[in-house]
């Protein structure tokens, strides 16, 4: 008798390994994109504005420790020798409390932002730190010398707190700027009011 010859099928496109292969690859598809929408979810507005409140209380609570220590300021500031240029003392209330109210906006931007932010967040909150000290050791405890050290290790935090904000949003950068500039123009000042009164400070 005549032997036979067997052949082998190759898979047709659309067999039932083909088929296979392509469900397997649209189920893993399928599982990515559940996962990831989950994973960046923006918080929601309530949170956001619940956030929102908490970094402006943040700031805010940072400068009415500050204020505790500036009880007498205004008189103390009157009785200082103070170049041509420093300004009046009622001009500091408003422009703090426009400086607090940038910088928790800002610390906000950065807080609902996607990504890791543990590091811009705690530079902020060490240079909220530095902030309040000020007040203590220039009007309270009178330690000029020390007061325009401090100063000059805040506006270097200011700095790297700017720096790790732009990363994650340049817009809460940018509003670090006005606080950037009015405090190297108090570094400035309080280098030269404590030079002019070595008597009081």
């Amino acid at each position: 008798m005549p032997s036979r010859t067997v052949r082998t099928r190759r898979p047709v496109p659309g067999s039932s390994s083909s088929t296979d292969g392509a469900a397997e690859f649209f189920a893993a598809f399928q599982s990515r994109q559940a996962v990831t929408p989950h994973r960046m979810t923006p918080r929601s507005l309530s949170s956001q504005g619940v956030g929102l409140l908490g970094w402006l209380l943040a700031a805010f609570a940072a400068g009415a420790v500050g204020a505790v220590a500036a009880v007498d300021a205004a008189s103390f500031y009157a009785q200082l020798s103070k170049p041509p240029w420093a300004p009046p003392a009622w001009l500091f209330g408003p422009v703090w409390s426009a400086l607090y109210a940038l910088m928790g906006v800002a610390a906000w931007l950065v807080w609902r932002s996607p990504g890791s932010t543990g590091v811009a967040l705690g530079l902020f909150g060490a240079q909220l730190a530095f902030n309040a000290l000020w007040s203590w050791l220039f009007f309270a405890w009178h330690r000029g010398a020390l007061a325009t050290v401090e100063v000059l290790v805040l506006l270097a935090l200011i700095m790297a707190t700017a720096v790790a904000f732009w990363r994650t949003s340049r817009l809460a950068a940018l509003l670090l700027m006005p606080y950037l500039a009015w405090v190297s123009f108090a570094s400035v000042l309080t280098w030269a009011v404590w030079r002019s009164n070595p008597g009081l400070l």
